[in-house]
């Protein structure tokens, strides 16, 4: 403490400005002790960084990196050394605040210049990338490598000039050509993708400026912009999930944003229904995911693609509840806004199938393979030509006058009701009473099938049970009459009575 007061005394210093100078003089102290560190600890650093960053563990090399150039920030080659690390991780931005202060530290250092002149051009500042190359040059002027990168900086700033011009009239196809070449030169260049993306947009190809928008969305520090165009873009296609995600990588970065925050909204209540519906069609709750499409159509009435989607899933829905007609109005409408979805015309071909129009059902199987020849469509296809060779010799549910999502009281009670008209004892001449065999034996074979689940299964996908042609062994007689007994074959008259209650 005397000492201290002394030290105050020889400095000219007393009362409160002495005791701030001895704070001073401690604090620095006490860094020293933190932040200090010897020239052999730097040394270990810098070899540690060296053998692990020729063994391509970047990240803990670039933790070595961080020491040294803590324990000596006057190095000029810690900080190169850090800068190779950096663009060995693909991290440019970091690179260049290194590659300047080696710089600074030492004016005449080429290889950093040249590094830092190389990475402006990549990014596109043709004026700073010149004045590296030149200074390089003015220094060694058999450079090689300045001169070919001196030469592409004269060529960029041509072809930026390019682009621009055609850009400004309209030429979007040339713009887009142009810029191949300085995306080739400057890959870093944000406004460069940006105007690309802009330019297929206008072209209407928004998938191929979503591949140059995504990374111009990680080369700025703050490109909400980016971002929200990113987000509209996937959601003017139908991507709800994608177009989420970006809008969400804008509230990030600003969670006030008003633009970012209003499209969000509109997303993520969009992707809620759409998710919902389709959980709803997944656990077979047909009625509940139209209610639910239905009111997507409310949410978003002005972009097509989710007008379009919700209409074919209605669509699908109505043929699962094997409401036929409406399946086939709603499957219509659906077909008219997208005539080429392969999945509307396979839906209304089945509505058209429970409608038993069956040429119709073709027809839409056969447009559907146009579009998409998955074997979905093709054993569809398959199954409504056997439907319509089969409705062309004996259609069970047209004898019994019956839908084919009938149930089975449904289908007796039909049955029942025939049978009583067409009974041959109902009949005088032997006409009408043929006639009337005849039909009555359509009529119970009609109900042996259809009553018969295995036999309706084996009707519907296109096979005839009772086709003497389907049966094991292949040819002989036809048998018309049901359960194996025709009582018209029997000698004199026979007299049916039934119990039709």
């Amino acid at each position: 403490r005397v000492g201290a007061m002394d030290w105050c005394r020889r400095a000219g210093l007393s009362g409160v400005l002495c005791s701030l100078a001895l704070l001073c003089v401690l604090l620095d102290i006490q860094l020293d002790g933190v932040l200090g560190a010897t020239q052999a600890e730097i040394e270990h650093h810098l070899e540690m960084g060296r053998k692990l960053l020729a063994a391509g563990q970047l990240a803990e090399a670039l933790s070595h990196y961080h020491s040294a150039v803590e324990g000596d920030a006057k190095n000029y080659l810690t900080f190169y050394k850090r800068a190779a690390v950096f663009l060995a991780m693909g991290k440019s931005k970091s690179a260049l605040p290194d590659l300047t202060r080696a710089i600074q530290l030492k004016p005449d250092f080429l290889a950093a210049r040249l590094q830092r002149g190389n990475i402006l051009l990549k990014q596109g500042n043709t004026q700073e990338a010149r004045e590296d190359f030149n200074e390089v040059l003015q220094r060694s002027a058999d450079n090689e490598e300045a001169q070919q990168q001196l030469m592409k900086t004269h060529e960029l700033v041509g072809l930026q000039e390019e682009a621009h011009a055609a850009y400004h009239q309209g030429d979007y196809s040339t713009t887009i050509s142009v810029l191949e070449r300085v995306i080739e030169i400057s890959p870093w260049d944000p406004d460069v993708r940006e105007l690309r993306a802009e330019c297929y947009i206008r072209m209407g190809d928004p998938q191929k400026a979503i591949q140059d928008l995504a990374p111009t969305a990680r080369l700025r520090n703050d490109n909400r912009a980016a971002f929200l165009k990113l987000s509209m873009l996937h959601y003017a296609l139908g991507e709800h999930h994608e177009s989420l995600s970006n809008i969400r990588e804008c509230l990030k970065l600003d969670q006030d944003d008003k633009e970012c925050f209003s499209h969000y909204k509109q997303v993520k209540k969009l992707s809620k229904q759409l998710d919902s519906a389709e959980e709803l069609i997944q656990s077979e709750s047909y009625q509940e995911a139209i209610d639910k499409y239905e009111a997507v159509m409310k949410t978003e009435p002005n972009v097509p693609y989710y007008t379009n989607l919700a209409k074919e899933r209605v669509c699908f829905s109505l043929v699962k509840m094997k409401s036929t007609h409406d399946a086939i109005d709603a499957c219509s409408e659906a077909h008219q806004r997208d005539p080429r979805n392969a999945n509307i015309l396979r839906d209304r071909a089945e509505a058209y199938i429970l409608n038993q129009e069956y040429e119709k059902a073709v027809e839409d199987y056969k447009e559907a393979l146009d579009f998409d020849d998955k074997q979905e469509i093709k054993e569809g296809l398959e199954r409504a030509q056997k439907l319509l060779k089969i409705s062309q010799k004996r259609d069970y549910y047209k004898i019994l006058g019956v839908s084919m999502s009938a149930n089975k009281q449904e289908i007796i009670k039909a049955y029942r009701k025939l049978a009583q008209q067409w009974h041959p004892d109902n009949f005088q001449s032997e006409a009408e009473k043929k006639e009337a065999e005849k039909k009555f034996i359509d009529i119970a074979s009609a109900k042996e099938v259809l009553t018969d689940p295995e036999m309706r299964q084996k009707f519907d996908a296109g096979e005839d049970p009772l086709d003497p042609e389907n049966q094991q062994g292949g040819g002989g007689r036809e048998q018309p009459w049901p359960f194996h007994f025709d009582p018209f074959q029997s000698g004199g008259s026979f007299h049916f009575k039934f119990q039709y209650n």
